[in-house]
């Protein structure tokens, strides 16, 4: 199930107003690529969260791939013009179009992307290209295990979690970051701000 047309033309006016028209293309030319080479991906990130409707204060494209992709992902988006990155961190690398950098995402939260992160997208228009998209869940899963001793910074959640709250499983929330002290207080504070259901209400994801 799509979502209402006044969601999509809110998200294009989103991207629009945040002056990241040029970011839209080269996300687009980078999925646009991987559909070709016929590589699995998902979209993560800023760009996912306004895919499905929501907002967010952050500011980049991130695609997740397969740790087995990387090196076929590297050499097609080469060949279509893009200038590789390989970073100190081992759990990504990064291709630039001419200047504007992309993240492919092989291990985040230090958990690797299998068929079954795949399995966890919607599809998604992003300016007029339908393409996977990571689950308000899964998105919301990951914005609160990145949270750390050395990164804590709660109002980079905040927009995620009130936006998109009706679409996320707060009960999966709950339960596949409960070893986290840093999203048990994240939780906590949504709680405290009425943002989360009543415990045990769970929010559907949507269909494609």
């Amino acid at each position: 199930m799509q979502p209402p047309v006044h969601q999509h033309d809110r998200r294009e006016n989103q991207m629009a107003e945040r002056g990241d028209e040029s970011l839209v293309h080269t996300l687009k030319k980078v999925a646009a690529v991987l559909k070709q080479s016929e590589i699995p991906f998902a979209l993560g990130g800023s760009f996912a969260v306004y895919a499905h409707g929501g907002h967010s204060s952050e500011h980049d494209v991130d695609f997740l791939i397969r740790e087995a992709d990387v090196e076929r992902s590297l050499e097609a988006l080469v060949a279509a013009g893009f200038v590789a990155e390989r970073p100190p961190e081992d759990w990504l690398v990064k291709v630039f179009d001419e200047g504007r950098m992309v993240d492919l995402i092989h291990r985040p939260i230090e958990t690797p992307v299998t068929e079954e992160t795949f399995a966890d997208t919607v599809i998604r228009p992003v300016d007029a290209i339908h393409m996977p998209v990571l689950s308000a869940t899964q998105l919301m899963v990951h914005k609160l295990l990145s949270f750390s001793q050395h990164y804590c910074d709660f109002a980079r959640g905040l927009p995620l979690a009130r936006s998109l709250r009706e679409q996320i499983d707060w009960e999966r929330v709950r339960k596949e970051t409960q070893h986290s002290p840093y999203a048990e207080a994240f939780l906590v504070l949504l709680d405290r701000l009425e943002v989360v259901p009543t415990a045990g209400t769970q929010a559907g994801e949507g269909t494609s």
